[in-house]
């Protein structure tokens, strides 16, 4: 029969709540991707910063839905593309200029990345243990893509692995424990409440 004018605004703003707490979601996980960025060293040997960003890669993927994950680094690859300084600081100018450079192919997989590793923990039983592997699955991806691309720039590509895996491999253990130890306490937190 005929709603009432409450029922209509309450029902209609329900999904405008709804849009509003996925953007806003989206948003603050770009603006910890990009504050994770700038915590980085300039290592004088490649062109690739250690930085913090995978770290929010890896905990954002064990906290968020997988197309929620991969849409705040869309969207965090998008920021970074259009000129915000939300890249860890590097020579290259920002914009599309960075996502052409060395580190192009870390900040590309991103994306892909935290969709996966999400994907990966929501079907486990969501154990450390596991978040820790999926953590590592979306790390693997990102130091592949990595590596692939610097080994087509020129004057890089010969020593890939060497410029673009080995002088990470021991900070991406250690962000891996801790992505997995935040986001397997974050779930079980949220089994206890429910």
């Amino acid at each position: 029969m005929n709603q009432s004018l409450s029922e209509i605004r309450t029902s209609s703003a329900a999904p405008t709540a709804h849009v509003l707490r996925l953007a806003g979601i989206v948003l603050g996980g770009s603006l910890f991707a990009a504050v994770c960025a700038h915590l980085s060293v300039p290592l004088w040997f490649t062109p690739v910063p250690l930085s913090l960003q995978p770290f929010a890669v890896l905990l954002l993927g064990l906290l968020l839905a997988p197309r929620l994950a991969a849409g705040v680094f869309v969207a965090y690859l998008a920021e970074g593309a259009l000129g915000l300084p939300v890249f860890a600081p590097s020579p290259a100018s920002g914009g599309l200029p960075h996502l052409l450079g060395p580190t192009g192919g870390y900040l590309m997989a991103y994306p892909l990345a935290a969709a996966l590793i999400s994907w990966l923990y929501r079907r486990t039983s969501r154990s450390f243990a596991l978040a820790m592997a999926s953590a590592a699955a979306g790390d693997a991806i990102i130091l592949g893509c990595g590596t692939l691309w610097i080994a087509v720039l020129p004057m890089l590509g010969a020593h890939s692995a060497a410029l673009a895996v080995l002088p990470f491999l021991p900070g991406d253990a250690l962000k891996i424990a801790g992505a997995a130890a935040i986001g397997y306490a974050w779930t079980r937190l949220r089994r206890r409440s429910a």
